[in-house]
């Protein structure tokens, strides 16, 4: 099958790879960007996991290819952070224990932002509501509804709410710094554009040469000392 161009950004970082037309988003952004935090469940839309924000709109990203993407602008779990700084809704599940096995977490964060974005100050029937598309096998929900609650509340008082991505570009847009790209692209790997390294590419065995050269060096010296 032919593969496709498609160049698009993740929490602010421009991804540029070939796929084929069959191939969802998600696994685009497992596979292709690196981006690993976004889980599948169901792949079928039902359970959640799998949930990302689409120019703005949270999504599912098992149901949409990865060409329907091209130009778009993603986020994922991973933006939500700044660095070591927790996003609130973050805090706020960790304060309430709002999660346990943590393979639903990261649809859920994203469903939080969405949602809270949208209704700062909502019910806690609102919140069952918004919550509804989300399924966890761990937690009951009960927990959940507490911090999605707490993290309202945590804006209401102010918290900074924007992503820690949004915040990380709106400090190198001031500083001048240049734009991010994606990962390189490997040998084996599909073709994209940037300057990091590739995910999972094996950083080890660039160090492995060296390492077998001082080890033969060492054998050589003891063979020398007797």
């Amino acid at each position: 099958m032919a593969l496709r161009q498609i160049t698009l950004r993740v929490n602010g970082t421009t991804y540029a790879g070939e796929a084929e037309p069959r191939k969802t988003l998600a696994d685009f952004i497992r596979e292709d960007c690196g981006l690993t935090g976004t889980h599948l469940g169901c792949e079928h839309g039902v359970c959640g996991a799998c949930t990302i924000l689409m120019d703005g709109e949270a999504v599912r990203s098992c149901l949409l290819f990865a060409v329907q993407a091209e130009g778009a602008e993603l986020m994922t779990v991973e933006g939500l952070a700044d660095g070591d700084r927790l996003h609130p809704i973050q805090q706020a599940y960790w304060d309430h224990h709002a999660l346990q096995c943590g393979f639903c977490t990261p649809g859920f964060l994203i469903t939080t932002y969405a949602f809270l974005r949208d209704n700062p100050t909502p019910s806690e029937r609102e919140i069952r509501e918004g919550l509804a598309g989300n399924l966890c096998r761990c937690t009951g929900y009960q927990n959940i509804v507490k911090a999605v609650a707490a993290a309202g509340e945590m804006r209401s008082a102010g918290a900074e709410f924007e992503p820690g991505w949004a915040a990380r570009a709106r400090r190198e847009s001031r500083a001048g710094a240049p734009a991010a790209t994606g990962p390189q692209p490997s040998v084996a790997g599909p073709r994209l554009t940037g300057d990091a390294e590739p995910a999972g590419k094996d950083t080890k065995a660039r160090r492995r040469p060296k390492h077998t050269a001082a080890r033969t060096r060492g054998r050589r010296q003891r063979k020398s000392n007797r």
